[in-house]
């Protein structure tokens, strides 16, 4: 089957050399190629099959791997490139460790000589077959530099091909590595008898549709890669607990006194694992109407057995809120890890798998493990099904995460507790109360003249974004991006915009103009303009109430036309133009460079309430009217629709100001900080 497809391609190719314009016999090869291109399944692009075994004792992974790739974009590939995500703790001149996101951090300057980590392929060959004849290839490995040119970073690994491999074709490799697991670190890593092990293994990078290898080097992002089949047998010590993406489908003891463990998934981007002898094992069933149900499984560290049932029920949540607000989740099965105390590996995705993270005393109320557990397994949907290119567009996953957590979380629970931690690390005191001062959710930590939303706008790639930039760009301008369409689209509508983009580019890695443009078309408008100033440009939304003034009227001084005669006041008040009502005027401020819609509301004395629209565009806006009342109180935008607004405490104006109000905040957080210490001191005595 293969070797017809190439052959076809060939003649295809040397048909259209032959004939025609050259116009024509681009567009003509481009329908053959597309026609090939069309056949291939795009769940199953990467294909690994490994055997690796752990030695605890040397913190090593020794590793042989079968890939199978198929070029899945219109043009050849004349060479092939693999991540090699270990070698970023090779030396401390890794572009990761001198990457904006972590080139401040000193963690990394104690280590000991056996705690720093490399991944090394030591041999690979083609596997022959109708389409490349089998040939050793280890000699022709290079490390490149594709992102900064940095000669001490190997984390790409390239190997130059003989013949390239044509769009449908597909080539295996077998490959022999050697890993060296380090401290933990950025989530991956050992400590003491518990490793956790993600990006541990040579993988392939992104050949692209253009033509062109997504293959960068490690530097301040998460991953991106193509889905296909693990078939994965780890070695560990007999005894010790395995989690890993995908289900277990055999183990076996061996005669060393190890087992061996064999997971197997399909349609999965990546292949994470853990072990330790201390896991605690539970199972529990998802089930929800008109949902699949799915095998939860939960390994829990012993000093948190405590948290069993808040794992479980908030993996459920998303589960169902994620399931029903924009598809099923379709693996059946997912695996929640309970991650070693400082160990670094909490709160992170990986396919099938996530980690959560707790504490010893956790009250219910401060919602540990309950808001990391929803937000990790909500990346189930976003990174692991989804699956965008995160080295570009971490926001993709990251942003659309964090706003369906925060709803999720405003869905299944109460507000918030105040939750305050004293002498860490040496006694776990906690203290635990309703938090007293409630804050708008939006986008008020952002304001002034030195905003961080000012620092890179959302559409710079996520791996160029600057100091503090790619936390505020990833996670939480997208979230009040998408928050804010929501209010401006409506529930009901902006769910079926969700819904629609998961189905349509599930398994599929889309890109932002792909979700821009399901957007205009499920909403039936042109959203460009907000795209445009949100996430184009680094410019703050910021809408303010000015001035607002109410005055009695005066009576008339002057002429009047009355009853057909010119007639002459004097301001006294006598005569039929003396008028007993109140000029009332509110100016409304756009203090920021970006133009939303709003709404005005204006309350009057009587009670009398009006609701005003205001495209925005202009500086500012008067609403003035004569009426019986004085107004007592404007909002701009009271539904606070518009999420972005970067200071909405000056929305809102009053004429009576609440004199106590600073007042009883200070003596709130004085009595907050008193009972803390009389508990504290109670503690002791």
């Amino acid at each position: 089957m293969k070797l017809r497809y190439h052959l076809l391609l060939l003649l295809l190719v040397a048909g259209i050399l032959l004939s025609g314009s050259a116009l024509a016999r681009q567009d003509s090869l481009l329908t053959a190629v597309d026609s090939i291109l069309q056949r291939i399944d795009h769940t199953r692009i990467a294909n690994y099959t490994m055997e690796v075994r752990l030695d605890v004792a040397t913190k090593t992974i020794s590793g042989q791997m079968e890939l199978s790739w198929t070029n899945a974009a219109r043009l050849p590939a004349a060479d092939l490139r693999f991540h090699l995500y270990y070698n970023a703790w090779r030396n401390d001149k890794s572009a990761f460790l001198n990457s904006v996101r972590y080139h401040d951090r000193s963690g990394w300057n104690d280590y000991r000589d056996d705690e720093w980590a490399y991944c090394e392929v030591s041999s690979m060959k083609i596997l022959g077959d109708t389409l490349f004849p089998e040939v050793e290839v280890s000699s022709a490995l290079e490390y490149i530099q594709p992102n900064d040119g940095n000669e001490f970073d190997r984390t790409v690994l390239r190997l130059p091909l003989r013949r390239p491999v044509f769009p449908g074709e597909t080539i295996r490799l077998a490959l022999t590595w050697e890993t060296k697991v380090p401290r933990t670190f950025a989530r991956t890593g050992a400590i003491g008898d518990y490793f956790f092990l993600a990006q541990w293994f040579p993988k392939i990078g992104v050949f692209e549709p253009e033509g062109l290898w997504n293959c960068q080097q490690y530097i301040q992002t998460e991953y991106y890669a193509d889905f296909g089949t693990y078939d994965v047998k780890l070695t560990v010590p007999r005894g010790w607990v395995v989690g890993a993406t995908g289900r277990e489908i055999a183990r076996s003891d061996n005669p060393d006194s190890s087992t061996t463990h064999q997971y197997y998934q399909e349609r999965v981007h990546d292949f994470t694992w853990v072990t330790t002898p201390h896991f605690q094992e539970f199972h529990q069933t998802f089930e929800s109407p008109g949902l699949p149900p799915v095998d939860m499984r939960l390994l829990l560290m012993p000093d948190h057995l405590d948290k069993k049932e808040r794992y479980l029920e908030s993996t459920a949540a998303a589960l169902k809120y994620y399931g029903s607000w924009f598809g099923p989740y379709p693996y059946g099965h997912v695996t929640v890890i309970d991650p070693a105390y400082q160990s670094g590996s909490g709160g992170m995705e990986y396919p099938t798998l996530f980690t959560g993270g707790t504490r010893w005393l956790s009250p219910p109320g401060t919602y540990s493990p309950e808001s990391v557990t929803i937000h990790e397994a909500g990346h189930q949907f976003w990174y692991g099904i989804i699956a965008n290119n995160e080295f570009d567009h971490a926001w993709m996953d990251e942003g659309f995460n964090s706003y369906a957590q925060q709803r999720v979380l405003r869905e299944c629970y109460p507000p918030r507790e105040l939750s305050k931690r004293y002498l860490e690390g040496f006694l776990p005191y906690v203290f635990s109360g309703v938090e007293i001062l409630s804050r708008t959710g939006g986008a008020d930590p952002y304001g002034g003249f030195y905003s961080d939303f000012k620092r890179d706008p959302m559409a710079v790639p996520s791996w160029r974004y600057g100091p503090g930039g790619y936390r505020l760009n990833s996670y939480n301008k997208p979230a009040l991006m998408l928050q804010t369409l929501e209010n401006y689209l409506g529930w009901e509508t902006f769910q079926k915009v969700l819904s629609t983009y998961f189905q349509r580019w599930q398994f599929r890695h889309p890109r932002p103009a792909d979700f821009f443009a399901v957007v205009n078309e499920v909403s039936g408008r042109d959203m460009k303009w907000f795209f445009d100033q949100a996430y184009g440009s680094a410019d703050l939304f910021d809408y303010g109430v000015g001035e607002v003034k109410s005055k009695a009227s005066q009576p008339l001084k002057g002429y009047w036309q009355s009853n057909g005669e010119r007639q002459f006041f004097d301001g006294s008040g006598n005569g039929t133009a003396e008028t007993s009502s109140f000029l009332n005027e509110a100016y409304i401020r756009r203090w920021g460079e970006a133009i939303f819609p709003v709404e005005v509301q204006l309350i009057f004395a009587n009670g009398d309430t009006l609701l005003e629209s205001w495209d925005g565009r202009e500086r500012w806006k008067v609403f003035r009217y004569i009426r019986p009342d004085r107004l007592v109180k404007v909002t701009v935008d009271p539904d606070h629709k518009l999420m972005l607004d970067v200071n909405y405490a000056n929305n809102s104006w009053v004429n009576k100001p609440q004199r106590n109000a600073a007042a009883f905040k200070w003596a709130s957080k004085w009595m907050v900080w008193l009972q803390n210490l009389l508990e504290f001191m109670a503690f002791f005595s």
